[in-house]
């Protein structure tokens, strides 16, 4: 088992926190007690997934995997919501999306690999 902090998707996952908490701080005081600290919340419990995935056993690991996965289609939800209202730029929108597909695309390969490991 690797230590979760050297994982490829707890990396980008923690680039998604700061970027996250980065752009919540330029939000209105209108969104960024409501928008923005759900976008924060989400993405501290993609991290906190992740990080309950690596620690688990095969069998349980796909339950983590899936939760993450759920906090991920939150994350791409809010920044979408946030965009649309000209909270977020379209550049950091995109950037901001890069890296969800990122995370979304190793948590894939992850959960086909612990099928795998299981069957």
């Amino acid at each position: 088992m690797a230590l979760y902090t050297n994982l490829p998707v707890y990396k980008t996952g923690y680039d998604v926190l700061l970027d996250v908490h980065r752009y919540t701080n330029t939000f209105a005081r209108e969104h960024k007690y409501t928008l923005g600290e759900k976008l924060k919340e989400e993405s501290i419990q993609l991290l906190i997934a992740v990080f309950k995935a690596n620690k688990t056993k095969q069998n349980n690991r796909l339950l983590h995997i899936e939760t993450a996965r759920e906090h991920l289609e939150l994350l791409r939800l809010l920044s979408r919501i946030a965009k649309d209202l000209d909270i977020l730029t379209a550049r950091l929108y995109v950037a901001l999306n890069l890296k969800l597909e990122e995370i979304s695309k190793q948590l894939t390969a992850w959960q086909k690999y612990t099928v795998g490991a299981i069957t």
